[in-house]
């Protein structure tokens, strides 16, 4: 397989390479016979070309890992037929057609050893499995140049390399290469750890057949008018999808634009639930202010009451003047939880000074012409020229309400740390009050 790599972009529109439109019909020797119909033939496989054939298909069945989603024996056997296809428009002779295709059979066989640079262990193997079968030297070597050929970086030179490497990248002219092209996808993903958006895929693939060539004479041939016409189909797919990408960003951005019923419900809701919080909030605390308030009267009327009649201290207190302390600290307690609950009930303006030094900021996000105590420090003129600016762009009447939103949840927020701070002071104390009521009466005891 001729690789580019992930960084030189291999066939990032490989696809198993097929049969074109013109696809070679039955066998016959290297001598361009026609078929019946007119076809080109198909080069015949020799008896030791059948037995690499047997013995690489049985090798990739037991050794080839599952993540090599393209490299399978299903392209080795494609690669094998477009030699078998391109050896008669060359005319070969059958010892040539014979190299040819016992190249193709092994030109990825390096795969099961390694994945970059597995020309170089194709080599090798081709090399050990032809001397093993009485193959002379120098024919040997013939076939380890042509898989060599089909590196990356290097260059075909002699007729049967550029047939061989025209025949590795038969894929780029054939009908269905870009769906083919996903299973090249899959394994950088799966090996490499390469993944690609459509997009970027789509470019890396148109990429790399603007600057891919064939290079014999008889791929020229078979493979011009496919591949002429893919490069433009592959053009017409990657302005579709910029023009689908473009429109979902447009669509994406345009969303506060339109009203839709899930954004107006949404906030509708979210006005619901702060307003009810607020309520809840109001409650509670004046729970707590009449609470604390009935506690605060009584304390003051008794001691009122008991001063009036023996001076400082009531009798019971001037008997055990440590119950004083137990009173004191119930006396506090509720002026802390009263003062607290009353901070938090009390009405809350957010303030803006600013604002008000900077009136011509109307239409700035940070401000919500929607809230009273900020649009009231605004002139009347600034109010309405922010107000005509709103209603002019729908998103700023999003914006205006996502800010108000904020400032409404400031708003609670410091209500709810108030009145918690009212509930624990509340609490704490009962607990003190009760318990040094209780070591006064041991006191006393």
């Amino acid at each position: 397989m001729k690789e580019t790599s992930p960084e030189a972009i291999e066939t990032a529109a490989a696809a198993t390479p097929a049969e074109p439109t013109e696809t070679p019909a039955a066998d016959s020797p290297a001598d361009r016979v026609a078929d019946p119909d007119g076809k080109p033939s198909k080069a015949k496989a020799s008896p030791l070309a059948k037995e690499a054939e047997a013995y690489i298909t049985a090798l990739f069945a037991k050794e080839m890992a599952p993540q090599l989603t393209y490299h399978s024996i299903g392209h080795t056997e494609a690669v094998v037929k477009e030699c078998r296809a391109l050896a008669p428009a060359a005319d070969l002779s059958p010892d040539d057609t014979e190299l040819l295709l016992l190249a193709a059979w092994f030109h990825d066989a390096g795969y099961l050893d390694v994945y970059e640079g597995h020309e170089f262990r194709s080599m090798e193997r081709a090399g050990a499995w032809l001397a093993e079968h009485g193959m002379a030297a120098g024919r040997v070597q013939l076939v380890k140049d042509m898989i060599k050929a089909t590196h990356r970086d290097e260059t075909p030179e002699t007729e049967l390399q550029k047939l061989l490497v025209d025949a590795d990248m038969s894929n780029l002219a054939r009908d269905d290469f870009r769906s083919r092209a996903e299973m090249l996808r899959t394994e950088w993903e799966l090996v490499l750890g390469k993944t690609y958006s459509n997009p970027e895929w789509a470019e890396l693939q148109l990429n790399f057949m603007l600057g891919h060539k064939y290079h014999s004479a008889a791929g020229k041939e078979r493979y011009r008018k496919t591949f002429k016409k893919n490069i433009e189909d592959q053009r017409d797919e990657l302005k579709k999808r910029e023009k689908k990408d473009k429109k979902k960003a447009k669509e994406k951005n345009e969303t506060f634009a339109e009203p839709k019923r899930g954004i107006e419900t949404m906030f509708r809701t979210m006005y619901g639930n702060h307003v009810k919080l607020s309520a809840m909030a109001d409650k509670k605390a004046s729970m707590m202010i009449q609470l604390n308030a009935v506690l605060i009267s009584v304390i003051i009327t008794y001691l009122g009451a008991k001063m009036g009649k023996a001076g400082a201290l009531g009798p019971m207190m001037s008997g055990n003047p440590v119950l004083g302390i137990p009173v004191s600290i119930l006396l506090v307690t509720a002026l802390g939880s009263v003062t607290t609950a009353i901070l938090s009930a009390q009405p809350d303006v957010t303030s803006f000074a600013w604002l008000k030094k900077s009136p011509e900021i109307a239409s700035n996000r940070r401000v919500n012409l929607l809230f009273f105590g900020q649009f009231t420090k605004l002139s009347l003129d600034h109010f309405q020229s922010g107000m005509r600016e709103m209603m002019r762009q729908k998103e700023a009447i999003y914006t205006n309400m996502i800010t108000d939103v904020y400032y409404l949840g400031e708003v609670l927020s410091r209500k709810y740390n108030l009145l918690r701070t009212s509930y624990t002071i509340f609490m704490v104390g009962l607990i003190l009050t009760a318990l040094s009521f209780g070591i006064a009466l041991l006191y006393k005891s």
